[in-house]
């Protein structure tokens, strides 16, 4: 067993699950440790930090609460052990990140931006104020997707959306703060789920998006799903022949390439100097992730006919070798699958020495980790 992984079992936080079909071991976060709906980040976004101490996780309490706006945050600190919900960290949408280097978490909620670090006793820092001259006195559904920081850690991505304006930029944060908000491009319908490169600092992912009309209700639909924009440049589509079926985009680690799913195709890898496109998991047709070599890949699937099954599985590239994590991962309680998007969202961390991913095999929705070297000796 790994040295993190008899760390996490040494805090007395999690229990040991072995999947009964596949064989495969997960340690899970005890159910309702620190409230009745635990749940791993979105899977863009990781949230252990490097040093392998602190390990952050969204928190809900039902009925209060949506995947919109009012989860917490909760962290576990493994050196103390020490494990606990920040109340003050009400997020809107997956907005949260952790900066990997120093364990602190950043949010939104309404027209700010904040960042806490891990220790209990740290203060909360307000870093910035979306302008009110753009706001215009509207209600805000979304300041951030998913923060990302810059890939020269100067900047956090923006892509906000306030009544039917849509705004894609950065916040500094360098200088005073609140910092002010740079406008890379105003749009007049949905664009989201913005992620800096993890190379090129004026470089942004966007993906186009379905969305209502905040008055009529009336559905917009996606032309075009992924998207580039870099700074001082409008945005435009990666591929020429993108659809509504492409979605659940992420940066490669390389910033040379961008992954995909294809809701009929399987998850897809796209080299950015040549715009082509190689298939490279048929099964991964929901939410997928890879290793930062792009050589190992896990996902959900079965997640929009959760029914009929869903299952959390691991895909060894070079032999083409699938394994299940999880054979049958049961429906999420107490509307979970709906009002909280739980969602296995599986996803690598901790330098790729772990996965990590949601579970509801205890009954509540929680966290959950495998050791990626246990999955290696099966592929």
């Amino acid at each position: 067993m790994s040295d993190i992984l008899e760390r996490l079992k040494a805090s007395g936080f999690f229990l040991d699950w072995t999947d009964p079909t596949s064989g495969i071991h997960s340690l899970i976060l005890r159910p309702n440790l620190v409230a009745p709906l635990q749940q791993s980040f979105y899977f863009t976004n990781r949230s252990f930090s490097d040093d392998g101490r602190y390990f952050w996780f969204y928190a809900a309490f039902p009925p209060a609460g949506s995947a919109n706006y009012g989860r917490q945050l909760a962290r576990l600190d493994l050196d103390a052990p020490d494990a606990r919900v920040f109340p003050e960290t009400a997020f809107g949408d997956a907005s949260p990140m952790v900066d990997l280097t120093t364990g602190d978490a950043y949010w939104s909620t309404g027209l700010e931006i904040y960042r806490r670090p891990p220790l209990a006793e740290a203060p909360v820092e307000l870093l910035h104020r979306f302008p009110a001259e753009l706001a215009k006195n509207r209600l805000v559904h979304r300041l951030a997707t998913h923060l990302t920081l810059s890939a020269d850690r100067s900047a956090l991505n923006i892509d906000a959306q306030i009544g039917t304006d849509w705004f894609v930029g950065d916040v500094p944060l360098q200088g005073d703060l609140p910092a002010p908000f740079r406008l890379w491009q105003h749009f007049s319908r949905c664009y989201n789920h913005s992620q800096f490169s993890p190379t090129d600092p004026d470089l942004q992912l966007l993906a186009q998006d379905w969305w209502n009309d905040p008055s009529s209700g009336a559905g917009g639909k996606i032309e075009n799903r992924v998207w580039l924009i870099r700074r001082g440049q409008s945005a435009a589509p990666l591929l020429a022949d993108g659809h509504g079926g492409h979605t659940h985009e992420w940066w490669d680690a390389s910033g040379k390439a961008v992954w995909f799913v294809d809701y009929d195709r399987g998850t897809c890898r796209v080299d950015l100097a040549t715009r082509q496109t190689e298939i490279v998991w048929p099964a991964g047709t929901c939410h997928s992730h890879a290793d930062s070599a792009g050589n190992l890949l896990v996902g959900d699937i079965g997640t929009y006919s959760w029914e009929r099954g869903c299952r959390v599985a691991f895909y060894h590239r070079p032999t083409g070798r699938e394994i299940n994590i999880v054979s049958s991962l049961p429906i999420p309680p107490n509307g979970g699958r709906g009002k909280y998007h739980v969602d296995a969202h599986p996803q690598f961390c901790l330098h790729d020495q772990l996965i990590f991913y949601t579970t509801t095999v205890m009954g509540a929705p929680t966290p959950a980790f495998v050791d990626t070297a246990q999955l290696l000796v099966r592929g």
